[in-house]
């Protein structure tokens, strides 16, 4: 069946149509209405299951929009207010409901009736949370939710002045791949210096996060909180020895690869000692690339670029815009980083960045969009719970439509050369992302596995695994202060824990995605669409399977596909001699 970007207007058949999320009282007396009602019959519980579905969509949107709202102004104290009411009033109240209604779908007899093989992983995935739930958790989670958005208050104010203006940081970065090594050198230092006023508040934010979350684990009856993280984000197929194993064959086959690209970095730009505010510029004479003006002209060039690939997917993005779901320009107050919020009810999601003219960019633009193309793929499955696919297949699709998209980045750069470096930069990206995932992942797990560290320890721990994964081509002589507190520039430590190492395996599978498309672009693209219309409904596996891959991150794949990727490298570095 050919996919659709059309959306229709939700009907609703068990919560009225002008119904919209209050507050509790308003809210309670549907979530009764499924915790007593008969379930006889196969026909009642599927019915049962529609309207189960039906409410979830809805008070997930509701969800959604107050955390948007709040990220897009974090000086609006009433946003924040309104998303905390959400964690602290409603959410916590609707927890013990959703034990019950899980205890009732896997106890009652005519569950065993339903399409097993479609409802495999939905009914796997109830099951342990039944297991995972204890009452005791439900005001900390509560708490930690909150807490953990202060993170976004924190950053959004974080501004430096470069020639007499003031940049939101995401802002000043561009500054950083100026041909004027004076200029990088002071917008480097301001910026980091700036991070550092706030390093004592997100250190005693990270510790408080730390305590709470350990004490979760320990609530429902594990020894730490990794160990009870990987049940609850159904890691079934994978285990915390997998991670160890991936961060291996980063040091052994992807290190290298980082350090030679550094290497030519500073022999193009005649240095002695490539410096971190090298890492991203241009020589003399050779002006930073430029995709797009502004946040207008970069949806504009994107849609063009995904109708290029396949109409469908420009659909997806032409129907968000008329629905008002993008936010793409950085400016003061906003929450720093970029995200695809899928929106349950309505079905188009919502694209939140932090745009400022960069290459930078475009990636996260069209990584964004894999993932709203994703949304809308998986739209049509009947229950909500359907469409909450692994996130490791998530970002299969952002990836993948990385790399898809570079056959049409011509609407980006007129000129061959800006087009080669472009893609160069891209294939650079997709090699020295992989130390600083594996860097994350591994600081999350000493983190959590010692819950009870002090801040020196915590400071030393980080430096020696980011001392493991860090190239030695670049010279951090005299800024090891900025090293050390490296890790607070990364949302995920504080909003959502231990969602890092998906972006590592999904590397992997976007490069083998994208294998397929340069031999088969049709083929490919069918492949990725047939794979992520299944939503949630087929193990991770098979997912992967779906889409002509196997789930695969031994050292032996990796050296594998990163030998492809240096390939791909030379070809275009050619192209532009």
């Amino acid at each position: 069946m050919t996919p659709t970007a059309h959306l229709t207007k939700p009907v609703r058949h068990f919560l009225p149509a002008d119904y919209t999320v209050t507050d509790w009282t308003s809210l309670e007396p549907y979530f009764q209405d499924l915790t007593t009602r008969p379930l006889d019959t196969r026909e009642q519980l599927e019915k049962w299951l529609l309207d189960m579905s039906e409410l979830e969509a809805i008070v997930s949107e509701d969800a959604c929009w107050r955390q948007i709202k709040m990220t897009c102004d974090t000086q609006d104290k009433s946003l924040e207010d309104a998303f905390n009411y959400y964690c602290l009033e409603i959410q916590p109240k609707m927890q013990p409901f959703a034990d019950l209604l899980n205890k009732r779908l896997v106890e009652n007899p005519h569950t065993q009736e339903l399409d097993q093989k479609e409802y495999f992983t939905y009914l796997r995935s109830v099951r342990k949370r039944i297991d995972l739930f204890r009452e005791d958790n439900i005001p900390l989670t509560a708490e930690a939710s909150v807490m953990g958005q202060q993170f976004g208050v924190i950053s959004a104010k974080m501004t430096v002045e470069v020639n007499g203006r003031e940049y939101t940081l995401q802002q000043a970065a561009k500054f950083l791949e100026n041909p004027d090594r004076a200029l990088r050198e002071d917008v480097f230092r301001k910026m980091q210096t700036r991070r550092l006023q706030d390093k004592d508040a997100l250190n005693d934010l990270y510790s408080k996060l730390i305590a709470i979350r350990h004490q979760i684990a320990l609530n429902a009856g594990f020894a730490n909180y990794r160990d009870y993280k990987f049940e609850e984000l159904g890691r079934f197929d994978y285990t915390k020895e997998d991670c160890f194993r991936f961060h291996e064959a980063v040091k052994e086959h992807v290190l290298p690869l980082v350090n030679r690209i550094n290497q030519r970095k500073r022999e193009k730009l005649g240095l002695e000692a490539l410096r971190p505010w090298d890492v991203e510029a241009q020589p003399a004479g050779i002006e930073p690339l430029h995709p797009f003006n502004n946040g207008s002209d970069l949806l504009e060039k994107t849609i063009a670029c995904f109708d290029k690939l396949n109409p469908f997917f420009g659909d997806c993005l032409r129907t968000m815009d008329k629905m008002g779901r993008f936010d793409l320009e950085s400016r003061k107050g906003k929450a720093p980083g970029g995200y695809n919020c899928p929106l349950a009810e309505t079905g188009a999601p919502f694209i939140f960045m932090n745009a400022a003219g960069q290459m930078g960019d475009l990636t996260t633009m069209v990584h964004e969009g894999g993932h709203a193309i994703h949304s809308f793929l998986s739209h049509p499955l009947k229950l909500s719970s359907f469409k909450e696919y692994p996130m490791e297949i998530a970002e299969v699709a952002s990836m993948s439509m990385e790399l898809f998209s570079m056959d049409h980045w011509e609407l980006f750069f007129t000129d061959k050369n800006d087009l080669a470096r472009a893609r160069e930069h891209q294939l650079e990206r997709v090699i020295t992302i992989f130390p600083w995932i594996a860097t994350i992942d591994k600081f999350q797990h000493w983190v959590y596995e010692n819950p009870t560290h002090t801040l020196d320890q915590r400071k030393a721990q980080w430096m020696a695994i980011l001392d493991e994964f860090s190239s030695k081509s670049v010279d951090w002589t005299g800024l090891e202060e900025f090293r050390e507190y490296g890790w607070q520039k990364q949302l995920h430590l504080f909003e959502v824990p231990f969602y890092y190492i998906e972006y590592g395996i999904a590397q992997l599978g976007a490069i083998g995605v994208w294998m397929q498309y340069k031999n088969n672009k049709e083929k490919a693209l069918s492949n990725y669409i047939n794979s992520l219309s299944l939503g949630g409904t087929r193990t991770l596996p098979e997912l992967y399977e779906a889409a002509g891959l196997k789930f695969n991150f031994s050292k032996e794949h990796i050296k594998q596909l990163m030998a492809f990727v240096s390939e791909e490298m030379e070809k275009i570095d050619a192209e532009k001699k």
